[in-house]
């Protein structure tokens, strides 16, 4: 049952943030709720829901996956300024995404071997 009610509340939010901006045309507001930090706080409670152990167990497993989402927001902002600027220069949608993807992919694995190299480990 926990499961179904995950899907509907993850599903639900990407729904919304779609209904806003096609439906509605109201693109700032789509933005602004797809920024917010919704999916990382759902998935926080889905995580503390589910963790099974000790709660210094679950504190470091919380407090690993939040700080790994942190350093990996950082490399993929580029895509939201990379990705407007491809669409109009002229390349179409699938194009734009694809090279989107491939570039955030780079800057995660740049991102990891920095850090690592720093001494933080993800």
């Amino acid at each position: 049952m926990l499961t179904i009610i995950k899907l509907i509340v993850s599903a639900g939010l990407i729904y919304l943030v779609n209904e806003i901006v096609v439906t509605r045309s109201r693109p700032v507001i789509g933005s602004l709720i797809a920024s917010l930090p919704l999916v990382s706080l759902i998935t926080f409670f889905w995580i503390y829901f589910d963790l099974k152990g000790t709660p210094e167990e679950q504190v470091a497993k919380l407090s690993a996956h939040s700080s790994g989402v942190f350093w990996f927001v950082i490399p993929s902002l580029p895509m939201f300024l990379i990705f407007p600027a491809l669409l109009k220069r002229g390349l179409s949608f699938w194009s734009s995404l694809g090279i989107c993807c491939v570039i955030t992919m780079i800057l995660y694995a740049a991102t990891a071997a920095l850090l690592k190299r720093f001494g933080v480990s993800l």
